[in-house]
């Protein structure tokens, strides 16, 4: 991840006394639901073509707190077999603890464009246990909406699965991504 703590130093942005890479104490505490998904991450996904059959890939995901650990960044590639870019963007969280909702969103770094992904109309933000969930209205890809899951299994494993559905009352599988911690 491109992201170097004191990439700035000497210029005219001062450097903070906040360590880069870990949730700032005054920060909501809620941000820490995320916070599996600190470190590096290789990662098999696996998407569902249009004939039903499953189809694997690697994929890569980065994940740190930023913004003098106010916020978390998390960035994703995905690649075809002879290496090309498939998927490349970062997610951003926040919390925003007056309002008492989750601010994500995604940048397609190859399409150059944002999407919301935290949406308090579809349901919001949801724990479960290990995992947390929620749904958003895609605006590419032919889909109407999308719904991802988040499961940590340990320290070292996380999954994530999306959903597909047009009704929002039948979800089908279409991506998984199993994460595994790099050494």
């Amino acid at each position: 991840m491109a992201f170097a703590r004191g990439a700035v130093k000497g210029n005219h942005m001062n450097e903070s006394d906040q360590e880069f890479g870990k949730r700032n104490p005054h920060a909501p505490l809620e941000l820490s639901r995320f916070a599996f998904l600190i470190g590096n991450w290789q990662c098999e996904a696996k998407i569902r073509s249009a004939s039903g059959e499953w189809q694997s890939f690697a994929a890569e995901w980065h994940g740190c707190f930023i913004l003098d650990g106010y916020a978390i960044a998390d960035e994703y590639r995905m690649t075809g077999a002879s290496g090309e870019l498939i998927v490349l963007g970062m997610n951003f969280r926040t919390y925003d603890a007056a309002r008492r909702i989750w601010n994500i969103k995604w940048l397609n770094a190859l399409a150059g464009s944002w999407m919301d992904l935290a949406s308090e109309e579809l349901g919001a933000v949801k724990f479960d246990g290990p995992s947390v969930i929620y749904s958003f209205k895609e605006t590419v890809g032919g889909l109407a909406y999308t719904q991802v899951t988040y499961t940590s299994h340990s320290a070292t494993h996380f999954t994530w699965r999306a959903q597909k559905s047009d009704d929002r009352k039948t979800w089908t599988d279409f991506m998984t991504v199993e994460a595994h911690r790099k050494k």
